[in-house]
């Protein structure tokens, strides 16, 4: 069962498979035809010989289609048109050489366009190969976009789950709603107000928003604002933040959550460890179509391998760095670097959207 379930996955395997097979049955289909009009053993070299001689073309083929797949489907069709008909042709020039030197007695035709009979039989059998063979290209990037999204939809959900692990947890609950316990007894009711109502926001978004569905930058920077404003009551003076949108990236959609496992970090590994805590800044603007953010403290940064960091930090970096991979494959880029004098800084590029009006 495994080795069936590999012969369809890998694509190497599939192609020789249907093609051994399918100029296996062209050859014996051939010979059956030979055999019922009466030609002796029904030329079962001949067949043979033919079978070889359209396997190598279509080895050829394949390359050269790999090589047109993105082109235009003009330029594919014209190709696979004019492509098919010249290995037809040559197929029909090499199988004829071979049945005249070895069964017809050296025969030589009289004029050279007798090279080329039966041509057109095989040039049908040439352009059904080549509709076979776009038909399970589209079919497997189709599978690979279906399985990208079920995997994408997966990080994301595990990027909502680690959010609630990491920031909705018994420390991060305690900690808000003591202190929030404290302005009530200093009677300092107004921001009291002001925290429950940041917390049920940030609630409500946490467990309500579609991880899947992207959401406007604007959006994405409102709901760390409501996190980051409970934080800062925790840390006070100690956290400062610090944001420099641009009014045009405002608009642009993102990943919903994907500043969120950033910022976590920043708190934990920078403000939370330095004694007079430091800053976070997010930076967004639209350059070449492309959307540019950054976010980066002044901590004490982190000693990277590779541009990553080391197993068993930055859970939530690594999660978005997968979201975004999946997501955007290579039109996208994701860098750590630490900064000078000292500081961990992430930058994003992913294309820039907006929604639809």
């Amino acid at each position: 069962m495994k080795q069936l379930k590999d012969l369809f996955v890998n694509r190497d395997y599939l192609f020789w498979f249907l093609n051994l097979s399918g100029w296996a049955g062209w050859a014996l289909t051939s010979y059956l035809a030979g055999r019922y009009w009466g030609v002796k053993w029904g030329l079962i070299d001949y067949r043979l010989v033919g079978a070889l001689i359209g396997l190598f073309i279509c080895v050829l083929l394949r390359r050269l289609y790999q090589r047109i797949w993105n082109s235009s489907l003009a330029v594919r069709l014209i190709a696979v048109l004019a492509v098919s008909y010249i290995c037809a042709a040559l197929m029909a020039a090499f199988t004829n050489f071979y049945l005249w030197n070895f069964h017809d007695d050296g025969y030589v035709p009289s004029y050279f366009m007798k090279y080329f009979k039966g041509v057109t039989h095989i040039y049908y059998v040439f352009l059904c190969w080549s509709g076979l063979y776009f038909g399970f290209k589209f079919y497997q990037g189709m599978q690979e976009a279906t399985q990208k999204a079920l995997k994408a939809n997966s990080l994301a959900h595990q990027a909502q789950l680690k959010m609630l692990r990491y920031q909705l947890n018994p420390h991060f609950l305690f900690n808000t709603l003591n202190a929030i316990s404290t302005l009530v007894l200093e009677q300092n009711t107004k921001r009291a107000n002001d925290m429950v109502t940041r917390l049920s926001n940030f609630l409500r978004y946490s467990l309500d928003n579609d991880p899947m569905q992207k959401v406007t930058l604007s959006q994405e920077i409102n709901a760390l604002k409501l996190y980051l404003g409970i934080e800062k009551v925790r840390f006070e003076e100690r956290l400062v933040l610090s944001f420099d949108i641009e009014e045009q990236a405002n608009e642009a959609l993102i990943p919903s959550l994907l500043l969120q496992p950033m910022v976590e970090n920043s708190i934990k590994y920078a403000i939370a460890k330095a004694e007079n805590g430091g800053t976070i800044t997010i930076k967004a603007k639209v350059f070449a179509r492309e959307l540019l953010l950054e976010l980066s403290d002044d901590g004490p940064g982190i000693k990277l391998v590779n541009g990553e960091i080391p197993n068993g930090l930055g859970v939530g970096v690594r999660n978005t760095r997968e979201r975004l991979s999946e997501l955007y494959g290579d039109k996208h880029a994701f860098e750590l670097s630490n900064r000078v004098p000292n500081g961990l800084q992430v930058s994003i590029r992913i294309p820039y959207e907006k929604e639809k009006v």
